[in-house]
């Protein structure tokens, strides 16, 4: 089976993409491009996540041709290749249709750096029908009344960054609801991205040279 551990790990984060509400039904999608083959391996369309088996994700190349897999692959493989085409370093794609991502794209608002969270996705404020186009050297946009779309080196990191979004969005139209929201300058906003490059736990080597 091609892209076995691929196929696995989408089975994986798609369930947890139903679970921690960031699709509704069958909605949203993933993917992962692994360019030393030249292929991505990307959700089926229309299965249920929490019935989706790693034999169901559809493997096919860039150019829309189905190396294997018996399912349809998802409707919006375009979106997924034209990301994969578009960054270099892209090799995970996270579609989602979160609720309040949904609702500021339904609005026509862009999603404001309320919240230091927003500072990963670099560009993420600009919202626009062509995605690829749109987003820039940011790695996410909000698509025109649909949804949330991320690129990032990997699964995990493409859907840390479609949570913390989604995060972002709801103090955003909370914050909305109350009054008008405090939007974070792009000086702070550049010591945030400064300071996230020492966040979480140092790498085994970093660790020993500290002692």
């Amino acid at each position: 089976m091609n892209l076995l551990r691929e196929r696995e790990q989408l089975t994986e984060y798609g369930k947890r993409m139903s679970r921690d509400g960031l699709s509704v039904g069958t909605s949203g999608n993933l993917s992962i491009y692994v360019p030393e083959a030249g292929l991505m391996a990307i959700t089926p369309s229309g299965l249920d996540y929490e019935a989706t088996t790693p034999a169901d994700i559809v493997v096919m190349d860039l150019d829309a041709h189905v190396v294997e897999g018996e399912r349809k692959p998802s409707s919006e493989w375009a979106l997924h290749t034209a990301f994969y085409r578009q960054y270099p370093a892209a090799r995970a794609v996270v579609h989602t249709h979160s609720m309040y991502c949904t609702v500021l794209a339904c609005l026509g608002k862009p999603l404001e750096a309320v919240h230091y969270a927003i500072a990963a996705a670099g560009a993420a404020r600009e919202l626009a029908e062509a995605a690829v186009e749109t987003c820039g050297e940011g790695k996410a946009v909000l698509l025109g009344n649909h949804g949330l779309v991320v690129w990032e080196s990997s699964l995990p990191k493409a859907f840390a960054l479609a949570r913390d979004l989604e995060f972002t969005a709801e103090l955003q139209w909370r914050a909305m609801a109350v009054g008008t929201p405090n939007i974070l300058t792009d000086g702070q906003m550049a010591e945030a991205l400064e300071r996230f490059k020492t966040y979480g736990q140092p790498k085994k080597q970093d660790a020993k040279n500290t002692n």
